[in-house]
């Protein structure tokens, strides 16, 4: 089963290619299923003062909901397109979160956790922030925040699980025990998460978690979906090969599809 959960389009306003174009580019690699997610609309921070193009504008939200059904009828016959946005977490907005995921009919919905307060983690601009700040507090907040998102009951899986570390910032002790206290609260409320391979093109140069994470969700019975958090087109699938392979390397043998937020396993 060849799949790509994770994918954004030109309306965040930091991707290009209209989601069409990712239709087509995902039935010439040969695709199965192609999972549409982009961002949910900020929702804690005035976007007309913050950084541009940090997500989709909300009255574009609808626009793409419907864009995304248009589609998915539309190559019924040459590819299975699944409805799904990324909402990020952000904690004291839990009901307002739930209201944009409630109004619509998803596939999947990606739990991720970008900000810390109005802090971007995964921003390149927003490298500043990290300037006379503890990186072990820092780890320690960002996983604090993806537990909390868990408990929510909001998602169906975590994205890229460890993308603190994709500028390459270590924290001076080990986060073993954070890491699996926070994979005991994804498998104490039955959420996958995806292996995320964006990471290899990232200053981290490794994908998004790491093999130890991935051999404790094996160790715990946590299932996996893929996703290559295409950013453009062309980046549809890229590194997917290498992902699939390091699953199996762990043990896996099923990913994680989804319907209408029902979970399906497939064999890798």
């Amino acid at each position: 089963m060849l799949i790509d959960y994770h994918t954004h389009h030109e309306r965040c306003g930091h991707a290009s290619g209209s989601l069409e174009d990712y239709v087509k580019k995902g039935i010439e690699i040969g695709l199965q299923q192609l999972g549409l997610s982009d961002h949910m609309p900020l929702i804690h921070v005035d976007p007309k003062t913050y950084l541009p193009g940090m997500a989709m504008p909300s009255d574009e939200l609808p626009r793409y909901v419907e864009e995304c059904f248009l589609l998915k009828e539309k190559y019924k016959n040459q590819i299975d397109i699944k409805v799904g946005l990324e909402a990020d977490y952000i904690e004291g907005y839990e009901e307002e979160i739930e209201k944009i995921i409630s109004s619509y009919t998803w596939d999947y919905v990606i739990g991720s956790v970008h900000f810390l307060e109005e802090w971007d983690i995964s921003d390149f601009r927003q490298l500043d922030q990290w300037e006379n700040k503890d990186v072990d507090e820092v780890f320690n907040q960002y996983y604090d925040a993806v537990q909390k998102a868990a408990k929510t009951g909001l998602y169906d899986y975590i994205g890229h699980l460890d993308v603190i570390k994709r500028f390459g910032r270590k924290p001076k002790n080990d986060m073993i025990e954070v890491e699996r206290q926070t994979l005991n609260v994804i498998k104490e409320y039955d959420l996958a998460i995806e292996l995320n391979a964006s990471g290899l093109r990232m200053p981290v140069e490794e994908m998004f978690p790491s093999e130890r994470i991935l051999t404790e969700c094996y160790k715990l019975g946590i299932p996996l979906t893929i996703g290559s958090d295409a950013h453009k087109p062309e980046q549809l699938g890229l590194f997917l090969d290498q992902a699939r392979n390091l699953l199996k390397k762990v043990g896996f043998t099923q990913l994680a599809t989804y319907d209408k937020r029902k979970r399906i396993m497939v064999g890798l």
